[in-house]
């Protein structure tokens, strides 16, 4: 037994992360559209006791339509839609920095995290695809350091926002008359280099605070910005080495933001294939391997890697590549797959069919017990606070991990076996966040 205990979030992804998940017989292609779908994927994860579900989002089409099923809705609503079946598990959604307001979204995060009783969280990304940017009127992805700039203020000022109503500023007295206090609900008077947002927020503080922040780059401006302002990150790490290398780093950055290693949470994505025995898992694995449209995924690593990949034979080792400081798109993921392809020798056929699980998290093929040996090793071994379990296909692998696996976790004392908190912030061992204090106070 131990007093640390694991963090598990269930990175939930149309009928399952690979993606030929929708060609196979185990998942049914129509349920992307059927939101009661995703609403027992919550119920299934709450029945695990697991601390949060989450979506990721992307604002373009791309090169998902002809071959792939993409994500067809926007994550904070589905949210709320599934808030609306569960009491406990989190709700953690993707929104943009860079192609939405400070104001409009610290109250649509408000909006979920009221709704659901103080369970909302945002993974907060900076964007950086082509196909995104075309959208909101640019030629091109703004550059990289400029996207951080911006997300720092936006964060910010959102953080102002969630702070411009105090503990109790809501009254609500009928016979006064009095709905709230006005003077505890402030105007933040934000002036910056790229927003100026008066505020107040129009909606009071929630019971856990504000939603739980979550960030998932592992550039070097993606670590310091997860230093000082995330609570939980999402990370692909492949090997344990890798992982532990990536845990040192980031942790060693939280002191220069005054801030200590029990205020974040690392979790690195596993995507599990899980059957009785491990040449089943394994086969398992291959059968979705097989269902690969090489269409699809060079299309995918071009857009990852920065070079045009659709004429390049799928036997030949990839060309050679642009350093990473010509990449204005994602440059952690970019430089993981170079890594990648350049360790193994790979050719491109083979990088496609490893990445196709999970474009770039480390998969995993074996038994329940196996799987259960691998997360205590990471967990133990200095690597992982929890893991971002994206399972390959939905809903049965999902209900796999939660029927088999963390039982196996349960009797190890390492997770849960009841919820023991309310909100969000509650599961991931964080205090809800008080109103500051200010001088008229």
């Amino acid at each position: 037994m131990t007093d640390r205990q694991l963090h598990l979030n269930a990175f939930l992804m149309g009928v399952g992360h690979h993606e030929a998940a929708w060609r196979h017989p185990r998942t049914e292609a129509r349920r992307v559209l059927d939101v009661k779908h995703f609403q027992e994927l919550a119920r299934t994860a709450e029945r695990g006791k697991l601390d949060s579900v989450f979506f990721a989002d992307n604002l373009a089409t791309g090169p998902r339509v002809r071959n792939n099923a993409p994500a067809i809705f926007e994550p904070i609503t589905l949210l709320t839609a599934m808030a609306a079946v569960t009491t406990h598990v989190g709700l953690i959604a993707t929104a943009s920095t860079g192609y939405n307001e400070p104001f409009n979204l610290a109250r649509k995060f408000t909006s979920l995290d009221h709704i659901s009783g103080g369970r909302a969280g945002w993974n907060i990304v900076t964007s950086g695809g082509v196909d995104e940017a075309a959208n909101f009127g640019y030629d091109e992805v703004p550059d990289h350091a400029g996207r951080y700039d911006r997300a720092a203020e936006f964060v910010d000022v959102a953080l102002a926002l969630w702070n411009s109503w105090e503990e109790n500023a809501l009254v609500l007295d009928a016979e006064s008359g009095v709905f709230a206090d006005s003077d505890k609900v402030r105007p933040i008077d934000h002036k910056g280099p790229r927003f100026a947002v008066r505020g107040p927020l129009n909606s009071p503080r929630s019971v856990q605070g504000r939603p739980l922040l979550v960030q998932a780059g592992s550039s070097e401006s993606g670590k310091d910005f997860a230093a000082k302002y995330a609570e939980a990150v999402f990370t692909a790490q492949r090997t344990l080495a890798e992982g532990q290398q990536f845990y040192r780093d980031l942790t060693s950055r939280l002191a220069r933001f005054g801030r200590r290693p029990e205020h974040l949470k690392v979790l690195p994505g596993i995507v599990p294939y899980l059957a009785s025995t491990e040449a089943e898992a394994i086969a398992l694995e291959a059968e979705f391997t097989d269902l690969i449209s090489p269409e699809y995924s060079l299309r995918q690593l071009s857009w990852m890697l920065g070079t045009d990949l659709s004429t390049h034979s799928l036997d030949s080792p990839l060309p050679e590549l642009p350093p990473i400081d010509k990449i204005r798109g994602n440059k952690s993921r970019y430089q993981l797959v170079k890594n990648l392809a350049e360790s193994g020798d790979l050719t491109v056929r083979q990088l496609i069919g490893l990445l196709g699980g999970g474009r770039g998290h480390r998969t995993f093929a074996g038994t329940p017990e196996q799987l259960a040996d691998d997360i205590e090793l990471w967990f133990d071994g200095g690597a992982a606070d929890g893991f971002n379990i994206m399972p390959p296909y939905l809903p049965g692998s999902l209900d796999l991990f939660v029927d088999e696996v963390v039982p196996i976790l349960q009797q190890r004392g390492l997770f849960r076996t009841e919820y023991t908190e309310t909100t969000l912030r509650g599961h991931y061992g964080l205090d809800s966040v008080p109103a500051p204090i200010t001088a008229s106070n």
